[in-house]
C-alpha cells in the first residue's frame, strides 16, 4: 500500500509581528542579503526569489510569530485539508479577499493548531512582476519546489503538536528524545519543513534559510563575527539534515539559521530514524542549560569516535555541482 499523496507542498511563507520594523529591515538587507520592500509604513515584504515575499514583517506590539504559511497542492487539496479539519472539529476560517491580496494568493483558509499558532493554507501564489535583487553580492536562496527553508515552533506539549501536524499531512522525517525532545517533518524533498521541540514557553525558535554556495554562509559568518552577540549557535553540520550553517540572533528575539547543502529525501521511500544527537560536530547551542550542552557534546564526541560521517550532496543546480570547477588542462 503506498503513501497518501502529499496535499501540502511546501512551507510557502513565515509572517513575523515585530516592534521594530527598521531594526528587521538592516538586518534582512545588510546582513542576510535579502531584497527588502516596503508595503505602506507597516509592513516589509522580504523577499528570497521571484514570490512577492517568503518572509512578511508587520508592526505590533510584540515580536515573535504571526502565522506559518503552508501551500496546498492546488484548489481541491486545500478544500481535501479545509475538509479534514473540520472534521476534527477544528474552527476553520475562510481567507477574506483582503486577506488573499495582503498574502498574495488566489485562496487560504486559516486555523490555530494547538498551541494556538495561526497557520494559514493557501494555493495559487500570485507572482511578483518585480525582479529578485540581492541587497548585496550574495548567489541567492535555495527555494522554488523546497519552499522557504524550515520553521522550528516550540511546544510544550510535543506529542499532541506532532499528531496533530502528522494528521495534516506531513511525514516524520526523524526524531530524538535525549538530549532533547524534537520532532522532524517533511512534505516534500527537503529533509524537514517544519520542527517541533519541546520546552516550557509555546513560541517560535528559528527560521531555515539556504544560501546557493558554501562561500555566501562563510562570508556571512565572517560578518557575523564582527557584530558582538551576533552569532547565537556557532558553525557546525546537523547530523539529520546535513546542514552546514551557524544560528544568528534576529530583531525578534528568536533565531534564523543560514545553511548550505541541506539533504534531500525521497517522500516516497523514505524511512524515518531516530537519532542521537542534533548535530555531527560544532553548533556550540550557549542558549541551552549547561547539563543539556554537555549531553549534546559527549553524543557528539562519540559520533566522532564512532567515525560517522555524511556526504555533502551537490547535484541539483550549477551551485552545487563539483563537475563545474574549472580544470587546468593537463601538460
Amino acid at each position: 500500500m503506498g503513501k497518501e499523496p502529499l496535499l501540502i507542498t511546501q512551507l510557502g511563507y513565515v509572517g513575523i509581528e515585530a516592534t521594530d520594523i527598521e531594526a528587521w529591515r538592516q538586518y534582512a538587507r545588510d546582513f542576510l542579503g535579502m531584497h527588502v520592500v516596503d508595503v505602506g509604513a507597516n509592513t516589509l515584504h522580504l523577499r528570497m526569489d521571484e514570490r512577492p515575499f517568503r518572509l512578511l514583517v508587520t508592526r505590533g506590539d510584540r515580536d515573535g510569530l504571526a502565522c506559518v504559511g503552508l501551500q496546498a497542492r492546488d484548489a481541491s487539496a486545500l478544500g481535501d485539508l479545509s475538509g479534514r479539519l473540520a472534521t476534527a472539529s477544528m474552527s476553520i476560517q475562510m481567507g477574506s479577499e483582503h486577506e488573499c491580496r495582503t498574502k498574495r494568493v488566489a485562496a487560504l483558509n486559516w486555523f490555530r493548531d494547538p498551541d494556538g499558532n495561526r497557520i494559514e493554507l493557501f494555493h495559487g501564489p500570485l507572482p511578483e512582476p518585480a525582479a529578485f535583487t540581492p541587497a548585496r553580492g550574495i548567489s541567492g536562496f535555495r527555494t522554488g519546489d523546497l519552499g522557504l527553508g524550515h520553521v522550528v515552533l516550540q511546544t510544550s506539549n510535543i506529542e499532541a503538536m506532532s499528531a496533530f501536524y502528522l494528521e495534516l499531512g506531513f511525514r516524520l522525517s526523524d526524531y530524538m528524545e535525549s538530549p532533547i525532545d524534537a520532532r522532524f517533518l517533511h512534505t516534500n524533498a527537503r529533509h524537514h519543513s517544519l520542527a517541533l521541540l519541546q520546552a516550557p514557553e509555546a513560541k517560535i525558535h528559528h527560521i531555515m534559510i539556504e544560501y546557493l554556495y558554501l562561500d555566501d554562509v562563510g562570508r556571512l559568518y565572517d560578518r557575523a563575527q564582527a557584530s558582538p552577540d551576533r552569532i547565537v549557535t556557532t558553525l557546525g553540520r546537523h547530523a539529520n539534515d546535513h546542514m552546514l550553517s551557524f544560528y544568528s540572533r534576529t530583531p525578534g528575539g528568536f533565531m534564523i539559521e543560514t545553511g548550505w547543502a541541506g539533504r534531500l529525501i525521497d517522500p516516497d521511500t523514505w524511512q524515518q530514524e531516530r537519532i542521537s544527537a542534533p548535530s555531527l560536530w560544532g553548533h556550540d547551542r550557549k542558549w541551552l542549560p549547561e547539563a543539556t550542552r554537555q549531553a549534546i557534546q559527549a553524543e557528539m564526541l562519540q559520533l566522532a569516535a564512532s567515525g560517522v560521517r555524511a556526504p555533502i550532496e551537490v547535484t541539483d543546480s550549477p551551485a552545487f555541482n563539483i563537475s563545474n570547477i574549472p580544470r587546468k588542462p593537463s601538460a
